[in-house]
């Protein structure tokens, strides 16, 4: 196990009527609040007026910025900087999904920053104050509502790029189940797909001596592909909902990676697929990390073969290694499939070859992953092997 040094100032609020607690809470953003939103979604399950409700019993004078995109654009978010500087806003609420939080944890470090936010994204500076954020979550997935990171989309440059920084931790996150019972099957398997990738991205390591946290990612992700089909079956399920919640909270506040080294090359690689094609981010890592998993197969093979033993209950053969490692990798694109996300390039809809311009990007600071360092070459084949 490796040294670690580990903070998590987020206050999380969970059950039924969490967002209730807005009225205490949103006091730790301030006297002028940013209200971040996405589209009508928010507003046609009544919860923008709950929410409006809420806020109308504080003293905190309120600014909107709606508009967030799957994919959150820079464009906005500097939006949102400038109006936050004009307005003198202490504090943002985002109500949504990660791409709602990770716009607002964009603007939260942008205000008070005196060059342009970009930078932070493209590693020419590194944050030093940021606005305190508050989160109501709509849409389970990203984690986005207790973690460090945040991923904007540069849409004109097609350049999709994160950021982490423990400065853009939410102080609050408040978690109600029952305002994911609207979710669309859909969104709801992008969600998991995106939490089982973030809990892989930390199984998958070279690191040793690191077996309590291996059976903390095995406990999230058993308890999540046994949900996901139970929720998807019946929607309005307040347990399978709850469970899908905390677990996407638990992949992505570093608990089950600390003491271990990520990986992290599957999702720079299907940043650039999603920053290319558009396509939705937990559907492209359904396509590209059983394509990583297979071609860094040498190099984690008894990882691999853990991974299709305790996870997926594939039969073990002394001797057969290769062939476990193998069936556990088909079981887990098997399992996408039964939710409805697509396995292959294909079925994701990309129908040209930009392979090498999305490498070239995925590269940008050096070889990627912490499994096998792979250049340019190593992620145009991986692409490639996402074919099929």
């Amino acid at each position: 196990m490796l040294n670690f040094s580990y903070v998590s100032p987020t206050q999380f609020v969970f059950g039924s009527n969490a967002e209730a607690s807005l009225v205490e809470e949103s006091s730790k953003l301030g006297k002028v609040i940013l209200l971040h939103y996405g589209g009508g979604s928010i507003v046609k399950s009544g919860l923008y007026e709950r929410i409006k409700k809420y806020l109308a019993k504080t003293s905190a004078k309120i600014i909107e910025l709606g508009g967030v995109k799957p994919n959150p654009s820079l464009a906005l978010v500097r939006k949102g900087i400038e109006l936050c500087r004009t307005q003198g806003v202490t504090g943002v609420l985002a109500v949504g999904g990660g791409s709602v939080i990770d716009s607002a944890k964009a603007i939260a470090i942008g205000v008070p920053y005196s060059g342009d936010v970009w930078d932070f994204f493209t590693e020419k500076a590194t944050a030093a104050a940021a606005l305190p954020l508050g989160v109501v979550l709509t849409l389970p997935a990203a984690g986005s509502e207790g973690s460090s990171s945040s991923v904007i989309t540069d849409v004109p440059s097609k350049s999709k790029f994160d950021y982490e920084h423990d400065l853009m931790r939410p102080v609050f996150s408040l978690m109600n189940p029952e305002l994911t019972y609207t979710l669309s099957p859909f969104q709801t398997a992008c969600g998991v797909t995106d939490m089982i990738s973030h809990v892989l991205e930390r199984y998958f390591t070279h690191t040793e001596d690191v077996d309590l946290s291996d059976r903390l990612c095995e406990a999230v992700l058993r308890s999540v592909i046994i949900t996901a089909p139970k929720v998807l079956a019946n929607p309005t399920d307040y347990a399978g909902r709850a469970e899908l919640m905390w677990a996407s909270t638990i992949a992505h506040i570093d608990l089950v990676g600390l003491g271990r080294e990520g990986d992290w090359a599957s999702h720079r690689i299907e940043h650039e697929l999603s920053a290319q094609y558009e396509v939705a981010h937990g559907a492209g890592l359904a396509v590209i990390f059983p394509a990583w998993m297979e071609y860094v197969l040498k190099e984690n093979l008894s990882k691999t073969v853990q991974f299709a033993l305790r996870i997926w209950n594939v039969e073990y053969v002394a001797g057969k290694e290769t062939q476990i490692a193998l069936e556990g990798i088909r079981r887990l694109k098997n399992f996408y499939d039964s939710i409805g996300m697509p396995t292959n390039l294909k079925t994701l809809g990309v129908k040209d070859n930009r392979y090498n311009v999305m490498a070239e990007k995925a590269v940008r600071s050096g070889p990627l992953g912490g499994v096998k360092k792979l250049d340019k070459e190593d992620v145009v084949s991986i692409y490639a092997l996402a074919e099929a």
